[in-house]
Parts: C-alpha cells; sequence; structure tokens
C-alpha cells in the first residue's frame, strides 16, 4: 500500500526560537495585533509505500529520529494516510 506522511518538526518547549520571535514582534507592525507564541518549524511530505498504516508510521518515526529531527531540540509530530491507487511521485494533496 502507498501512503502520504506528513512530518511536522518544530522547536521544543523552552528552546530558543529567534525566528519565531522575530515573527512575533514583526506582525503588530504590519497591523496583526494579538499574535502570541509564534514557533517556526518545518513540514517534511512524502509518499511511502508500506504493508499497513502502522508500519508507515513506525518507519516515518524512525526517519525523524535518524534525520529529519534532532530530538535534543525538535518534537516531530507523524501523520498517515492511505493513498489507495495513486501514481508515483503524484502531489500529496495534504
Amino acid at each position: 500500500m502507498r501512503f502520504a506522511v506528513h512530518v511536522e518538526v518544530s522547536p521544543l518547549e523552552g528552546i530558543a526560537d529567534p525566528e519565531g520571535e522575530t515573527i512575533e514582534r514583526a506582525l503588530p507592525a504590519l497591523g496583526f495585533e494579538g499574535v502570541r507564541h509564534v514557533r517556526l518549524g518545518k513540514v517534511v511530505r512524502f509518499e511511502m509505500d508500506a504493508d499497513d498504516a502502522e508500519r508507515a508510521e513506525e518507519r516515518a518515526v524512525e526517519m525523524c529520529r535518524r534525520l529529519l529531527a534532532n530530538p535534543v531540540i525538535e518534537q516531530a509530530d507523524v501523520s498517515v494516510a492511505a493513498l489507495g491507487d495513486r501514481r508515483q511521485g503524484s502531489d500529496l494533496g495534504l
């Protein structure tokens, strides 16, 4: 089966996020008041072949541990959805 995998990587609570802080300070100057706790991260999307959703998630979590996120300063949230009969290399549409 083919699965769409969506990984959101963000700084752990308590870890400095200078980019997020800069955005938070700049928003009021652009007329966006009341925005708080801005955290900047990254999103990684890909397709993966696996026997089932559980195995796809296990593999994606291992990818996060080994490459996609730094577990010392970042957290990774993984979501997996079955794609059905979509062609390889197609847009994930997430």
